[in-house]
């Protein structure tokens, strides 16, 4: 049998005076050589120890200019020493930010939310945070869409296919700080006991697919507003748990940009949440 360095057993056994039985135990893992041979059998196989053994060689870890740093930064007075270490430490944060994708926080309202509602007020305190991409967000919806959206819905059944399927999630811009919905605008409503994305006309709400009657507006069934609906939600904006938890990590005590107090400790919707929950 040969060796890496084209050394047969024999050879090998010869060199470092023992047997070749002793060499094809070693290689068959049924003994170790001695501590003391080691040295002559790196010399023959042309390695060094740390390959040996497959350890990494310290000449392998730093570089010229990382040795050189380490050699400065032992010979700074402790005084320095820390203010090195802290300007390092800085300089990590500041470029972690960097790195790290600007984050949007909505408000994600579950369709069971609305049940038993009869006033939109109600739905304060009822949302789970919901984290998008920024880039991402104004890419797919537009910068003042994205920008003007402070809430997610699900979109429920096909009344208003073909513009809105079942599983779609829509962005809102939520009442009072979207301006009143005119005719012909999408809204996202709440009629009874329940929630309806529909187009708002003189007479009622108007399904977009025409198979659904007009909902017409009566003393029984009051309509409230909830907000406009200014299209869909892309899925790919949805930031990954990786990414919040880097930018809350980062950023501790600053509330994102959209951010409302309707946390619920730390129930944080994710996009594998929202694949789990559309299907």
């Amino acid at each position: 049998m040969l060796f890496p360095a084209r050394i047969e057993q024999k050879a090998m056994a010869k060199t470092i005076g023992v047997t070749p039985n002793a060499v094809s135990n070693w290689e068959n893992g049924r003994s170790r050589p001695d501590i003391n041979l080691i040295p002559g059998i790196c010399e023959v196989l042309g390695i060094d120890l740390y390959e040996l053994f497959g350890m990494k060689s310290p000449g392998e870890q730093y570089s010229r200019r990382e040795e050189m740093l380490i050699d400065n930064f032992r010979k700074l007075k402790p005084g320095n020493a820390r203010l090195v270490e802290s300007m390092a430490e800085e300089m990590l944060r500041v470029q972690e930010a960097e790195e790290t994708p600007l984050l949007r926080r909505l408000q994600f309202y579950q369709k069971s939310l609305a049940a038993g509602c009869g006033d939109p007020s109600e739905f304060e305190g009822k949302a789970l945070p919901i984290y998008l991409y920024s880039d991402m967000l104004s890419k797919t919806a537009g910068r003042s869409k994205g920008r003007r959206a402070n809430c997610v819905f699900p979109v429920n059944g096909d009344s208003m296919e073909p513009d809105y399927h079942s599983g779609d999630l829509v962005l809102v811009e939520r009442i009072p700080d979207a301006p009143g919905l005119k005719h012909g605008e999408i809204g996202a409503f709440i009629v009874g006991n329940e929630t309806y994305i529909k187009e708002y006309a003189d007479d009622g709400l108007v399904s977009l697919n025409p198979r659904y009657p007009l909902m017409r507006f009566d003393e029984e069934n009051r309509v409230y507003l909830i907000g406009r609906v200014l299209g869909k939600l892309d899925p790919a904006c949805i930031a990954a748990s990786e990414d919040i938890e880097r930018y809350r990590r980062i950023h501790p005590e600053e509330d994102l940009p959209g951010g409302s107090d309707t946390d619920t400790g730390n129930e944080i919707m994710l996009r594998e949440f929202i694949d789990r929950y559309l299907k």
